[in-house]
């Protein structure tokens, strides 16, 4: 099924496609997966900027019944490593590349990162 996903952070390889606050409809399929951790490393995902996407209803707002696993502050996608060029998320955007899937949502977080491949590769 779909769920709503805010982008929380367009300053990663993975979303400069997306503004921030923007809405998107992508599909889940992770039974009873969700994201947890302790208070130490969720002060430093928020102070480092590095929750990208929350669980959300489709006008944004982040309410309990719109994250669907339960997950730590409806965290949906946080990014980390050098540059913020590692990805972890719940949801699954390549399952929204087209509108006969039900959403092309997905496709400008695949843009971002080609994007981000074509700026390193005209650096080296």
């Amino acid at each position: 099924r779909h769920v709503g996903l805010r982008v929380e952070n367009n300053q990663t390889p993975f979303t400069s496609g997306y503004r921030v606050g923007d809405v998107l409809s992508v599909p889940i399929a992770h039974g009873e997966g969700r994201y947890v951790c302790d208070d130490e490393t969720y002060s430093r995902l928020v102070a480092q900027n590095q929750i990208v996407f929350r669980y959300c209803d489709s006008a944004g707002q982040i309410t309990e019944a719109a994250n669907p696993n339960g997950s730590r502050d409806s965290i949906a996608g946080i990014v980390g490593g050098p540059n913020n060029n590692i990805l972890g998320m719940m949801p699954h955007p390549e399952r929204a590349m087209k509108a006969a899937l039900g959403s092309s949502d997905g496709a400008a977080l695949f843009r971002s990162l080609q994007a981000a491949l074509n700026a390193q590769k005209g650096q080296n």
